[in-house]
């Protein structure tokens, strides 16, 4: 029990003291290959995020060693993502200048904020929140972000002076407007970029398409001084490790960014937990956990604002690649960190000639992969409802902005939740002949009616804001029926919990049904309902002897006025 405490708060204990020889190997290779992808695309995501490329290699070292060690995916890449470089941007920027000190010290205060949030909600077991983002509403938030983070790179890959925004219309037509102004090398360097990682992926897996683009772009604007031309390159790269510093905090710049670290919070979590389980589902050696996820990128996201990184999360491409390249343990991301911190001692002077147009390629190929066209026409043919939401949030989200479409989203994941609950499923049911089974009549509708017998079925928990609907539903079937009813059996086998107002709806429920000379039996009931039930007096408002465990025992019991021997077993908790 105590190595097992010691493991659930601090997981790489279990594949540190376990470690085999047999996963060093895969371990160094996945290390190596994410290490060599994380330097094009932590650069290009830090470009996004409106920081100096270098903010992107810090951003690489210290949330991968801590994460490794405070996570609990083997394999999950944590690090520089391009949808939380665009919320950095849209967030950060609306209160100050893209690229500024000011800009940079905020975007770092960020990361802390992000840290503490989600540190918070995996301490306080609140992992649950992130599932009331449906799938549909990520979709629909993913592509429309996608379309935004590609269009908004659209400056770098044509040579452009575009203003920054956040909203696609505004971008395309500065663009079209200054189409006369496209600068060609520019442009030329860009769309090779975006060629060579483009059949590098379709090719070979195992050459980073990235890091080629980005060898190639350097080496030719070096070559042939197109940066005398005008192609804008990166410049001096500081050398050296992020230093140590506390980032300083004021009560206006945490009220400003507040709504921003809540949405990285989420949508950084809930981008993680998703890949994170899915590469699990392959390994059966380990499990995710939600709750120390959260604590994991908690940790990460603090650690790395000490260390001027930005909020950083598990990124969908390099985890795989990880995944794929035989990563084991948390070892492979300590070893990716090991990598980027020699290049940032040894290497940045490299990067002096590298293209801003190749880095812009490195995103725009990242994104335009997540636009989910195959989710939309799968939900228009099978969900109408989970369509238009998708729909809802991409409108919202190319239309309002980032962060107004994610509330959009959320605002109508909760709006069906709350609708689903007060509006659930509820059944009339019937015999199937010879048996002892019943089933939906509208569903199957050669099914045997008993004469007289009206069988509702209510799928849900019964509660306040649900129990006038289950009360006007039985009463409209009672009067759709042609025959007059004389036995109404509620099957209760789908009601796992029941509160004070329905249980004040069943007093008036069954005085109303009385007064109508309607017998009540009630079947199949959950032990929590049972214990509520017995609390509150229901049973003697009802009568024991109308509680049954099947719908074939209630009918024959009151079609020959006896009572049920199995009385006690239906009305007694524990079941």
């Amino acid at each position: 029990m105590k190595a097992k405490g010691i493991q659930r708060f601090l997981p790489f204990t279990d594949w540190l003291f376990n470690y085999q020889k047999k996963n060093l190997q895969g371990d160094i290779s996945a290390g190596l290959t994410v290490g060599v992808m994380l330097i094009p695309q932590g650069m290009a995501y830090s470009m996004l995020a409106g920081l100096p490329p270098i903010y992107g290699l810090y951003a690489s070292i210290t949330p991968l060693i801590l994460y490794a060690l405070f996570g609990t995916s083997r394999q999950l890449a944590v690090g520089p993502v391009a949808m939380v470089a665009l919320l950095i941007a849209a967030g950060v920027g609306q209160v100050a200048e893209t690229g500024s000190n000011e800009f940079i010290a905020l975007a770092i205060i960020l990361a802390l904020m992000v840290g503490v949030f989600q540190l918070l909600l995996g301490l306080l077991r609140l992992g649950f929140l992130v599932n009331f983002l449906s799938h549909p509403i990520i979709s629909g938030f993913t592509s429309a972000a996608a379309l935004i983070i590609g269009f908004s790179q659209l400056k770098h890959l044509l040579g452009l002076d575009i203003p920054r925004s956040n909203f696609i219309h505004r971008i395309l037509i500065d663009a079209f407007s200054n189409l006369n102004e496209v600068h060609f090398y520019t442009f030329l360097v860009g769309v090779s970029g975006m060629i060579t990682i483009l059949l590098l992926k379709r090719f070979s897996k195992t050459i980073p398409g990235p890091l080629v683009a980005v060898i190639l772009g350097i080496l030719v604007v070096y070559l042939l001084g197109l940066d005398a031309t005008g192609v804008k390159i990166v410049k001096e790269v500081p050398e050296g490790l992020p230093s140590l510093s506390i980032p300083s905090l004021n009560l206006d710049q945490i009220r400003m960014l507040l709504p921003t670290a809540l949405v990285i919070s989420l949508i950084g979590f809930m981008e993680s937990i998703a890949v994170a389980k899915a590469i699990q589902a392959k390994h059966r050696d380990y499990e995710v956990d939600s709750n120390q996820e959260l604590i994991g990128l908690g940790i990460a996201n603090i650690g790395g604002s000490l260390f001027q990184s930005f909020p950083t999360t598990g990124g969908f491409s390099r985890t795989a690649v990880n995944d794929q390249a035989g990563a084991n343990t948390g070892l492979a991301s300590i070893i990716s960190a090991v990598l980027i911190a020699l290049t940032l001692l040894f290497l940045t002077p490299l990067f002096y000639y590298l293209p801003k147009a190749i880095l812009a390629s490195v995103i725009m190929v990242a994104v335009f992969g997540l636009i989910d066209f195959k989710e939309a026409i799968h939900l228009w043919k099978s969900d109408k409802k989970d369509f238009f939401m998708l729909l809802a949030t991409f409108v919202a989200t190319l239309s309002l902005g980032i962060e107004e479409g994610i509330g959009i989203g959320v605002v109508l994941s909760l709006v069906w939740v709350i609708y689903r609950s007060a509006y659930p499923h509820i059944a009339e049911l019937a015999n199937i002949p010879n048996t002892k089974y019943y089933r939906n009549i509208k569903r199957f509708p050669e099914l045997h009616r008993e004469n007289g017998v009206l069988i509702v079925r209510f799928d849900a928990q019964l509660f306040f804001a649900n129990i006038n609907f289950f009360r006007d539903k039985v009463n409209e079937m009672i009067q759709c029926r042609e025959d007059k009813i004389e036995l109404l059996i509620l099957d209760f086998a789908a009601v796992n919990e029941i509160d004070s107002s329905a249980l004040h709806m069943l007093h008036e429920f069954h005085r109303d049904m009385d007064e109508r000379d309607i017998a009540v039996k009630i079947t199949s009931l959950r032990g929590p309902v049972r214990d509520k039930f017995e609390l509150s007096g229901i049973f003697e408002c009802f009568g024991k002897d109308n509680f049954y465990l099947q719908i074939s025992e209630a009918i024959y019991h009151f079609k020959n006025k006896e009572r049920s021997i199995d009385t006690q077993y239906a009305t007694q908790s524990g079941h």
